[in-house]
């Protein structure tokens, strides 16, 4: 097989087991001029037949929901769209705000200093003019994280949700009522505890984990309670019952 001038390519069959299909590529040359043949390279190449390891596929894209163990590290991207920026660790209110610009932070520093400085026996070492900024306020809450779900993040992990612990499974379709009226429901914070809560029944299959309202199982706290299904109406033929009939004819009159 030529590959340039004064190149060619000469190909051996590989008899090493384990490289079925698999060839030696000797690539010769000569140069101008010379009788010389020099050898470039030697290298094993795939042919059309030969068996191939699949193509390499990325760990991010590998990796299932229950793979990771202990010890294990799973970073995240920065343009993650399932994250967004959360507290951005800055004083300076947003335009928008309640807090304007007269009332700074540096103005609610001052006024909290003055409401405490009647207090001689404080054992907080925390400088007050750091106690009235929004990081030391996000820090007390448990607010103060560098990326926070974004409203995509909260859709997938709602629709992943529902799909396990939802209305439509067989589950719930067959609960005697749903999870919203359970007592064994733990709520959730903010905007998804309209649509989920945590299961708190030892005994139910979703025990420890985040169901849908709809959801539901025999582990229902009221189960036990729930109504009666009505009574079914009486036969019309009563086959237990005995009816009288006269034994001789009837006596005439007179």
């Amino acid at each position: 097989m030529s590959e340039g001038d004064r190149v060619v390519t000469h190909l051996f069959e590989c008899k090493e087991i384990g490289y079925r299909g698999w060839r030696w590529a000797v690539t010769v040359a000569r140069a101008s001029r010379s009788k010389l043949v020099t050898l470039d390279e030697t290298v094993l190449l795939p042919g059309p037949d030969s068996l191939q390891a699949p193509e390499w596929v990325p760990w991010s894209d590998r990796l299932r929901p229950g793979d990771m163990g202990p010890g294990d590290l799973l970073p995240t991207e920065a343009a993650d769209l399932r994250l967004e920026p959360g507290f951005s660790g800055e004083d300076t209110p947003p335009p928008n705000s309640a807090v304007t610009d007269a009332v700074t932070p540096q103005a609610l520093a001052e006024l909290v200093e003055a409401e405490d400085a009647e207090e001689t026996d404080r054992d907080d070492a925390t400088p007050l003019t750091e106690r009235g900024t929004i990081a030391s306020v996000a820090e007390e809450l448990g607010m103060r994280r560098a990326r926070v779900l974004s409203r995509y993040g909260l859709h997938i992990a709602a629709d992943r949700w529902d799909e396990s612990f939802g209305a439509k499974t067989p589950m719930a379709q067959a609960a005697p009522a749903p999870c919203v009226s359970c007592g064994f429901l733990l709520p959730l914070a903010g905007s998804l505890r309209q649509a989920f809560g945590v299961c708190a029944n030892e005994f139910s299959p979703a025990d420890g984990r985040v169901v849908s309202l709809a959801y539901g199982c025999g582990g229902h706290s009221e189960a036990a309670i729930m109504p009666t299904p009505p009574r079914p109406a009486p036969h019309v033929l009563d086959e237990l019952g005995a009816d009288a009939f006269p034994l001789g004819p009837p006596a005439a009159d007179g």
